[in-house]
């Protein structure tokens, strides 16, 4: 389990570099607030809107999962217990007004990486809506200065 990485993933690196070259700026591996416990894999904070990348096995989807024929009790506890927690913070996110969006592993290949771009962009720009004119600019467009 040790060799299971927690951050920097390939599906995290891929999305990470996809939003930079669209010029957005966000931090990753971070607490969204600091009385959360979890850690989202992309936060945009002054936007309050935080992304979860979720792997096909550990957090179960449905398109991807096999429960492993060795073990499976242990196996389904155990990824059961993930999905468990991820709805509970997911939960206490949008309690505390935060945008939280869930992006499965399968969804950033190459292909499908310009549409994920763009739920991205659309969730802050809904989310600079909620927040008021003091934060009418999305993350990574050009600010305007005055001379």
């Amino acid at each position: 389990m040790q060799a299971v990485l927690q951050r920097d993933t390939a599906a995290e690196v891929r999305l990470c570099r996809a939003l930079r070259a669209a010029g957005l700026r966000f931090r990753t591996d971070c607490r969204p607030e600091p009385n959360v416990r979890c850690k989202a894999d992309i936060v945009f904070r002054r936007e309050k809107v935080c992304i979860f990348i979720d792997g096909c096995f550990w957090h179960r989807c449905s398109t991807h999962f096999h429960l492993p024929k060795t073990n499976s009790a242990w196996w389904d506890e155990k990824v059961q217990a993930t999905v468990d927690r991820d709805r509970r913070q997911t939960r206490l996110l949008r309690r505390n007004g935060w945008t939280v969006m869930r992006v499965w592993e399968h969804e950033l290949t190459q292909a499908k990486m310009p549409s994920v771009v763009t739920r991205v962009r659309q969730k802050l720009r809904r989310s600079n809506r909620r927040c008021g004119p003091d934060a009418s600019r999305v993350s990574g467009s050009p600010s305007r200065r005055k001379r």
